[in-house]
This record gives structure tokens, sequence and C-alpha cells, in this order.
């Protein structure tokens, strides 16, 4: 089981971009995907977290500005950031906790994408 991110890069203050994140590999169930951030210098942080069931939730800094969708069929998550700004510059992580068709649980990451927001 592997989780490829693509997305990223550079925009301006204000601008837009998203993420996505594939899961492919033997998956029976995905539990939980979650992204975090992780800027220079600074401890990894939760952005948003999404439950198999139930609603996303935000960190603070990002409500209303950021939004996670899902595409069950397709197993990939996406953020869609808008309004960017300057301190959102991080390299963007997806994470995914689940149980493979063996019933063995996974809990992985992806690569990770750079975002970085010019002012």
């Amino acid at each position: 089981v592997q989780l490829v991110q693509s997305g990223g890069g550079l925009v301006q203050a204000g601008g837009s971009l998203r993420l996505s994140c594939a899961a492919s590999g033997t998956i029976f169930r995905i539990n939980g995907m979650g992204w975090y951030r992780q800027a220079p210098g600074k401890q990894r942080e939760l952005v948003a977290a999404t439950p198999s069931a139930g609603s996303t939730n935000y960190a603070d800094s990002v409500k209303g500005r950021f939004t996670v969708s899902t595409d069950n069929a397709k197993n990939t998550a996406y953020l869609q950031m808008n309004n960017l700004k300057p301190e959102d510059t991080a390299v963007y992580y997806c994470n995914a906790i689940g149980q493979q068709l063996t019933m063995t649980t996974f809990d992985i990451w992806g690569q990770g994408t750079q975002v970085t927001v010019s002012s």
C-alpha cells in the first residue's frame, strides 16, 4: 500500500492550489486520512483529519480556506487550498490508516509536496 501525492508548487498570496493523495495497493478499507504540513524549523502539524465516517476537522489556521474532499472510487483525497498566505508555506504530507485485504493494518505517509506562497 502506498500514497502518492501530486500538486503543490509556487503561488502568490491569495491564490489557490489543490493537492492530491492517491492510495494504491491491496486496500480493504481506509479508516481515516489526514493532511499535515511541516514548515522549516517547525514541527509537523495537523492541517485536516477526515475519519471514515463523519466530517473533516480542520486546524483553526486553515478553517474557511482549506477543504478536503475524497473520491472513494479512486481512493484519492484532495486538499483544496484557497486564499493562501505566506505562513501556509510548508511541505504537505497526507497520511492514511486502514486495513489491507489480509486485514493487516497500515499507517502510511505520502512522499510530501512543497507548497510555497509568496507575499
